[in-house]
């Protein structure tokens, strides 16, 4: 998903809550889904900023000799004003492009072995 071409809200908007657990069935479900998808957007966020800045990066760069460089803050600008990552995973909950599976709980008592 582009990430920078998302429909996902740049504020803060109310949400009506019936609306977060269509997929799952359980809004706490869903909350939990959606911060995890919001750490992993974040996180994939921050990597590619990271990689994009490593480009302006100067070595043995000395205090008196910080210039700033206007595509560095351009691209700075550009990330703050995206979407934050919770909006995105929202965005993406409602659309129907989040995956998430449910892990199978062993019941301990199906695989005991008894002693004869």
């Amino acid at each position: 998903m582009n990430l920078k071409n998302s429909n996902a809200a740049r504020t803060t908007i109310t949400r009506n809550v019936a609306d977060l657990d269509v997929e799952t069935g359980n809004v706490y479900e869903a909350v939990a889904i959606l911060g995890k998808r919001a750490n992993q957007i974040s996180v994939q966020v921050k990597e590619e900023l990271s990689e994009k800045l490593e480009e302006f990066a100067v070595v043995g760069e000395n205090l008196e000799e910080v210039y700033e460089n206007r595509e560095q803050i351009e691209l700075s600008k550009l990330y703050e004003r995206m979407p934050k990552p919770t909006a995105l995973a929202i965005e993406e909950l409602m659309e129907g492009k989040v995956y998430f599976r449910h892990q199978e709980v062993v019941d301990p008592a199906a695989t005991a072995v008894t002693k004869d």
